[in-house]
């Protein structure tokens, strides 16, 4: 399955016949419509114009693949919203539309005249969404992906995050709001329906496993466990996840390690054993060896 696939694949046709258009640039916003478009809703994108070559969404300058990749189903265009022509063409566009996804500061929202109470007076059907970097008085302080990162204690060191984990975990967030707009709307049809996301809360919502003690080094996924470990191979590195007891047996069975370790994988010993038992295969070795005994691994060459 490729990296495309995987992000988009969702059940086909849920969200036909709703009509999202969104105002939200850089990633969560259009990373959630990605995944909506792939439900079957139509999705517009409305970007402001270029200033100085610099395009509307900054993302198309700096991850111009990603850019493409997000907005392969959704219908592009550019309006002004600083300008009286650019607030109308909005407000023709918001006429026959289901949901409408911000990413602004609650305080632009106000000076575009996107705010829910008025929203709702000139669009009763209309559900908004809005991406939020913290709720409350905090929505209007600057915030990334890395800062609310930080906040939730999940960068442990002085590395970058290998993802961007906030924004794409706030974009699941965002979807789970539109759908639950789209179904409140079912059952309320005249109701003020709002929904606000914040990206703290995405950050913090992965950082729950940290909190429970489930990553600490004395837990079985936390390193305490030589079946659940990344492994230098000769041409790579594996994940062995052998976790459970009929995997870690079965791990047993196909390294040569003595099946009295299937109970006890917490040994140094074990740790020794398997380490000098992956620098010795490839990964395509080790690929096999997995299929054979039905073992969880994942090579990374």
């Amino acid at each position: 399955m490729s990296p495309d696939s995987a992000a988009t694949s969702s059940p086909t046709g849920v969200l036909a016949g709703i009509r999202i258009v969104s105002l939200a640039l850089n990633l969560p916003g259009p990373a959630a419509l990605m995944r909506l478009a792939a439900m079957g809703a139509t999705c517009v994108k409305v970007e402001p114009p270029s200033h100085d070559g610099t395009p509307g969404d900054p993302m198309a300058a700096y991850a111009p693949a990603g850019y493409s990749a997000m907005h392969r189903c959704v219908t592009r265009t550019v309006l002004d919203l600083k300008s009286e022509s650019g607030r109308r063409g909005l407000d023709e566009m918001l006429g026959d539309a289901n949901v409408l996804l911000t990413s602004f500061r609650p305080s632009a929202l106000q000076r575009l005249g996107v705010e829910r109470a008025p929203l709702h007076d000139r669009f009763p059907t209309l559900s908004l969404v809005t991406i939020v970097g913290e709720h409350g008085a905090r929505a209007e302080h600057p915030g990334h992906d890395l800062t609310y990162e930080a906040e939730a204690g999940l960068l442990p060191d002085l590395a970058l995050p290998v993802v961007p984990f906030a924004d794409m975990a706030g974009a699941l967030l965002v979807v789970e709001a539109v759908l639950r707009v789209v179904l409140a709307r079912q059952r309320t049809p005249g109701a003020l329906l709002f929904e606000e996301v914040a990206l703290g809360d995405a950050a913090r919502f992965l950082a729950l496993p940290r909190s429970w003690g489930l990553m600490q080094a004395t837990s079985p996924i936390g390193g305490a466990h030589a079946g659940y470990q990344v492994y230098a191979c000769r041409d790579g590195r594996v994940a062995v996840a052998a976790l459970e007891p009929r995997f870690a047996r079965a791990l047993c069975r196909a390294t040569g390690l003595p099946d009295a370790y299937a109970e006890r994988l917490q040994a140094p010993t074990a740790f020794a054993f398997l380490a000098a038992y992956f620098a010795e295969r490839t990964c395509r070795e080790v690929e096999a060896l997995g299929q054979q005994y039905d073992l969880p691994v994942a090579v990374m060459p």
